[in-house]
């Protein structure tokens, strides 16, 4: 978003899915590779994960996404982040997401998925190789 300094990124889990494990996983594992990462908690909506990304001033929102509604979390988030332009802000996320459901994600703006049994390394490399790097203006 135009600012020095570590990569930020929120990570949030919309909906009504109540496991945060997997979240919390990989906040951490983020967060120890140097970045600044917010963690929303459970059950948020969408209107709130974006307001939370554009007021933290956030490069990237990762979403983990167990309960099947993964199409239409993910599509309203991308569809706030037109309408606040913010459409700076990189959507990536994981969870139970079946494969056929990738591609459309990726049409949609999703910018990467990662599915059960990703190592947080790859995770680490790939936000680390795609979204602003910390001394980029």
């Amino acid at each position: 978003m135009g600012v020095s300094g570590p990569i930020r990124v929120v990570v949030a889990k919309p909906g009504l899915d109540g496991h945060d494990r997997g979240a919390k996983v990989i906040a951490r594992a983020l967060r120890d590779a140097g970045m600044e990462v917010i963690y929303t908690g459970l059950h948020q909506t969408p209107e709130q994960i974006v307001d939370t990304a554009i007021q933290e001033d956030a490069d990237a929102i990762g979403l983990s996404i167990l309960s099947g509604a993964h199409m239409t979390l993910f599509a309203k988030v991308i569809e706030l982040l037109r309408d606040r332009e913010a459409e700076d802000i990189k959507v990536f996320g994981g969870g139970i997401i079946p494969e056929d459901d990738i591609a459309p994600l990726r049409e949609l703006g999703v910018a990467a998925i990662f599915t059960p049994g990703t190592s947080t390394t790859d995770v680490i490399t790939w936000v680390t190789d795609n979204i602003r790097h910390p001394a980029e203006a």
